[in-house]
């Protein structure tokens, strides 16, 4: 079993920053790839950002390329999304994800264990 925790969200102005960290725990996490998903209110998860077991590859979504930036911790079991230029449309909870097969992935079925969410609001 792995535990995921989130945590770094908030109330910021449009134009601000936010980081998100996960901290997860439990058997070997840092051979795990990691996502992070959101989900708005009336509107279905999507995907943001993932990175792979060695944090050395990524992927984002079309919307915060440029904006958001992923990352792993040097102990491999902690992922960070930095969130620079946010946007109103950005608000969301905020789900980090673990997929034991290490490998870069962007679809919510794929990921194995999930975070209970972290709100992100952005006002304008």
């Amino acid at each position: 079993q792995v535990q995921l925790v989130e945590s770094g969200g908030g109330l910021v102005q449009a134009g601000g920053s936010l980081k998100l960290s996960c901290a997860a725990s439990g058997r070997t996490p840092y051979t795990y790839s990691m996502g992070w998903f959101r989900q708005a209110p009336g509107k279905d998860r999507e995907f943001v950002a993932a990175v792979d077991w060695s944090g050395g590859t990524t992927y984002y979504t079309d919307s915060v390329k440029g904006r958001f930036t992923i990352s792993r911790g040097n102990a491999k079991n902690t992922v960070y999304l930095q969130m620079n230029s946010l946007k109103p449309e950005d608000t969301a909870v905020y789900y980090c994800a673990a997929d034991t097969t290490g490998r870069l992935q962007i679809r919510g079925n794929e990921y194995d264990y999930w975070g209970q969410g972290t709100q992100v609001t952005v006002s304008s």
